[in-house]
C-alpha cells in the first residue's frame, strides 16, 4: 500500500475576502469595494481584507502529488467560528505538527486518516478548522490516487453509498451586485438564486421594504429573461437583519414573510438566517418557534439555518430539533471533510434539507473536492464557489460534476 513520503506547503490567496461581519452589522460604511471604520472582530486588521489560503501537497512514495487547500469562511471569528485564518502564522504551525502526524502513513483508509487529523490536539485544542479542512482534502485526494479511483468513489466505498447518475442542484451567489449578477444566474439557469447580500438593516430597509422590492423585481426579471422551462428557487441570505429590523418579534417577522412569499410568486422562497438569538440554544428555539408559526399560517417560506450551526454536532442538534427546513453545511467550518460527509448523511436520514455550502472565500481545489463529495452523498443543494463573480464559481462546480460523471460512466459504474 502506498504511503505519504513528504509534505509541501505553499501560501496563497482565496477567491474572495475576509469580512468583519460584526463591524458591517454595526454600521461600517462602504467605500467602493472597501469598508470604512475600525474592525471589531479579533484578528482583523481592517473590515475587509484579502482571503488567505495554504495549499497542502502530500507527496506519495510513488511520486504522485495529492492536494488540498486550507481556507476559512468570509465571516470568520463570529457566531462561535474559529478566528481569521492568517496563512503565514498557521503555516508555521503546520510545518511543526504535520510531518510527524502524516509522513509514513499508509493510504488505505481516508476515513481513518481524516478522523485522526480532525481529532488531533495541541495542548488540548484541535487544529484550526481551516487546517483540518485542507489536510483532509489532501488525504482524500491521496487515497484516491493510491487506489487509482476518483475521490467520489473513495467516499462512496468507505461510507457504503450507492453511486447514481445525478446532477446536484446549484445555488449561485453574486455579492453586492444584485442586478447584473442575477442576470448571469438566470441566463445560466442555476437551480437557486441569488443569495444576495442583505447584510445590514440599511440594505434591508428599516421595515424590510428594500428586500421586498428586490424580490418583486427578481420574480419579474426571471419571467422576463428566463426560458419558459426555468423554475428556480429564490434563496435570500438575510444575515439576521430581519430580526434586527423587527426586534426579533416572531409575529412581525411572520407577517413580513407573508409579504415576501407573495412578492416571490410564482417561485418558491427560502430565507436563510432571518434572525440571530446570540447562542445555539436560543437559535434552535427561535427557529422552531418561527417555523411553527409559518406552518400554522400556511406561509410557504422555507427557513434555512446557518449561524450557530457550524459543527457536525451543531447540525445534528438542529436536525433533531427540526429547527429549519434546510441546514447549511458550511464546509470549512466543520473542519475535516469527513464531518461534511457525516453532516449531509445525517440531514438526509433526519428528513431535513442538506445544503452543502462553503464560502466565497475558498479556492478552486477546495471547491472541486467538495463537489466530488457531493456526487457521492447527494445533498439537496450545492453552492457555486469561490468568489462573487458568478460565472467562475458556476463553471468550477458544474464542470467538476460533469468530469466525474463522465469518468464514472466510462468505468461502467453508472
Amino acid at each position: 500500500m502506498k504511503k505519504i513520503s513528504d509534505i509541501v506547503l505553499s501560501t496563497g490567496l482565496t477567491g474572495f475576502y475576509f469580512d468583519d461581519l460584526t463591524a458591517i452589522i454595526n454600521g461600517a460604511k462602504e467605500n467602493g469595494f472597501l469598508y470604512e471604520g475600525k474592525p471589531m472582530t479579533n484578528g482583523f486588521t481592517s473590515v475587509r481584507q484579502p482571503g488567505e489560503s495554504i495549499s497542502v501537497m502530500l507527496i506519495l512514495d510513488d511520486g504522485q502529488i495529492a492536494m488540498g487547500d486550507c481556507v476559512a469562511v468570509q465571516y470568520s471569528g463570529v457566531s462561535d467560528r474559529d478566528p481569521i485564518f492568517l496563512a503565514d502564522y498557521y503555516a508555521s504551525v503546520m510545518k511543526k505538527e504535520l510531518p510527524a502526524l502524516l509522513i509514513g502513513k499508509k493510504l488505505d483508509s481516508f476515513r481513518e486518516l481524516a478522523t485522526m487529523v480532525d481529532n488531533y490536539q495541541i495542548n488540548g485544542k484541535k487544529l484550526h478548522t481551516a487546517i483540518r479542512y485542507g489536510v483532509t482534502q489532501g488525504l482524500l485526494d491521496a487515497v484516491a490516487k493510491a487506489k487509482n479511483i476518483t475521490r467520489t468513489e473513495v467516499v462512496a466505498n468507505e461510507y457504503h453509498l450507492k453511486l447514481e447518475r445525478c446532477t446536484i442542484p446549484v445555488f449561485a451567489q453574486g455579492g453586492d451586485d444584485l442586478y447584473l449578477n442575477t442576470d448571469k444566474m438566470i441566463l445560466k439557469k442555476v437551480d437557486a438564486l441569488p443569495h444576495a447580500l442583505f447584510n445590514s438593516v440599511e440594505k434591508l430597509g428599516k421595515k424590510g421594504e428594500k428586500l421586498l422590492a428586490y424580490i418583486e423585481w427578481l420574480s419579474r426579471r426571471i419571467q422576463e429573461i428566463g426560458s419558459d422551462d426555468y423554475n428556480p428557487i429564490i434563496h435570500i441570505d438575510a444575515y439576521f437583519t430581519i430580526g434586527l429590523a423587527f426586534s426579533d418579534d416572531i409575529e412581525r417577522i411572520v407577517n413580513y414573510f407573508a409579504k415576501l412569499e407573495e412578492a416571490a410568486k410564482p417561485y418558491r422562497l427560502r430565507i436563510e438566517s432571518p434572525l440571530n438569538a446570540g447562542n445555539k440554544e436560543g437559535q434552535i428555539a427561535q427557529f422552531k418557534n418561527l417555523r411553527e408559526r409559518i406552518k400554522v399560517l400556511n406561509i410557504k417560506v422555507e427557513i434555512v439555518a446557518d449561524e450557530w450551526c457550524n459543527t457536525l454536532e451543531d447540525i445534528q442538534e438542529f436536525a433533531d430539533a427540526k429547527a429549519a427546513d434546510m441546514l447549511q453545511i458550511k464546509t470549512p467550518d466543520l473542519g475535516g471533510i469527513n464531518n461534511t460527509i457525516e453532516a449531509i448523511l445525517y440531514c438526509k436520514k433526519s428528513g431535513v434539507g442538506a445544503y452543502m455550502a462553503g464560502s466565497s472565500n475558498e479556492t478552486d481545489i477546495s471547491t472541486q473536492i467538495t463537489t466530488d463529495i457531493a456526487l457521492a452523498t447527494k445533498p439537496d443543494l450545492i453552492i457555486a464557489k469561490p468568489g462573487m463573480g458568478v460565472d467562475e464559481g458556476i463553471m468550477i462546480v458544474y464542470n467538476e460534476m460533469q468530469r466525474v460523471k463522465a469518468l464514472l460512466e466510462a468505468k461502467s459504474i453508472y
